[in-house]
């Protein structure tokens, strides 16, 4: 093939008590991308919609992990891509990552499928990074892979791929507003009561065994943050309003998607997930001036050919 167009899913990351280890890969809400094979080496980013992103290789976060992977694969030959931006940027949703994990697919792809989906994460987080400011892998591991994935570690990189309970759907209102990731990282404690540190622990071990064994019970009561949440929920107006609103309308749990302005809302079943969707829709329009909800299934497949 000298020439394909991918979809690439947006993320949720952190899941509350997972921070930074933690994500989950979305149905139907994507950026669109084509990649072109060129005689001439490097990477040319030909066409951006959908937001005011750098064409520039090196400033641009497609640009730096397609680069990456074609300096790792040594091919001799070039690519133009094309980024159709669907996914908000800074909306707490995977943008960047979608990117990240969109550009070394579609480029894996024209090179042959050299390298697995798995194989390809290290190379989506150096551009991840560009937008970030670190290597993180919590957003594009589930975009490439789909399901969930847990990073057990960074050094070496130990990621395990899990697929989602048949029945989990999400729910995720974007408030238009901003929140810089520099902002929601300096809020955060430096020190962590032992107390604290144990209730995560429980609840990420909770969270995963829920996933594994289908409990939505243990994942609800499990996906709990004490200590990113509580430091955070403040960046976001109407925060707590809309977490309650979520929970009385029979949502395993709610919380923040990454680092926001995004919340989200874990259902079991698409009946509870329609009713948070319309509760999110309700007060969205009575809290803010512009806002977007998506209501989705956990993709297992991550990014993919159309």
């Amino acid at each position: 093939m000298n020439e394909i167009k991918i979809f690439c899913p947006a993320t949720v990351a952190n899941l509350s008590c997972g921070f930074d280890i933690i994500g989950l890969c979305l149905e139907g809400i994507g950026d669109e991308m084509i990649f072109r094979k060129k005689e001439a080496p490097g990477i040319t980013i030909t066409q951006i919609t959908g937001a005011d992103l750098p064409y520039e290789t090196s400033k641009n976060v497609s640009g730096v992990a397609a680069q990456a992977l074609v300096d790792h694969l040594q091919l001799d030959y070039g690519f133009e891509i094309e980024i159709h931006k669907k996914i908000k940027v800074g909306s707490g949703i995977g943008s960047s990552a979608a990117s990240a994990a969109g550009a070394v697919y579609g480029i894996n792809v024209l090179a042959g499928n050299p390298l697995t989906k798995k194989e390809l994460v290290p190379f989506s987080m150096i551009g991840e990074a560009i937008a970030s400011g670190s290597l993180h892998a919590d957003n594009v591991a589930p975009a490439l892979l789909g399901g969930f994935s847990l990073i057990r570690g960074y050094e070496p990189l130990d990621l395990i791929n899990i697929e989602s309970p048949s029945e989990l759907h999400v729910v995720v209102i974007h408030p238009h507003i901003e929140v810089k990731t520099s902002e929601a990282r300096a809020v955060l404690p430096k020190e962590v009561p032992l107390k604290s540190a144990i209730t995560q622990w429980g609840n990420v071990a909770g969270l995963v065994a829920g996933l594994y064994t289908e409990d939505y019970d243990l994942i609800g009561r499990s996906a709990v943050d004490v200590i990113v949440e509580p430091a955070r929920k403040n960046l976001i107006p109407h925060f707590e309003e809309l977490k309650q609103s979520a929970l009385e309308n029979g949502a395993l749990n709610s919380g923040i998607s990454g680092s926001g302005p995004s919340i989200f809302a874990l259902c079991k079943g698409n009946q509870v997930a329609e009713k948070v969707k319309d509760k999110f829709n309700e007060l969205g329009k009575e809290f803010y001036t512009s806002f977007d909800v998506h209501c989705s299934k956990v993709n297992n497949t991550g990014v993919v050919i159309i």
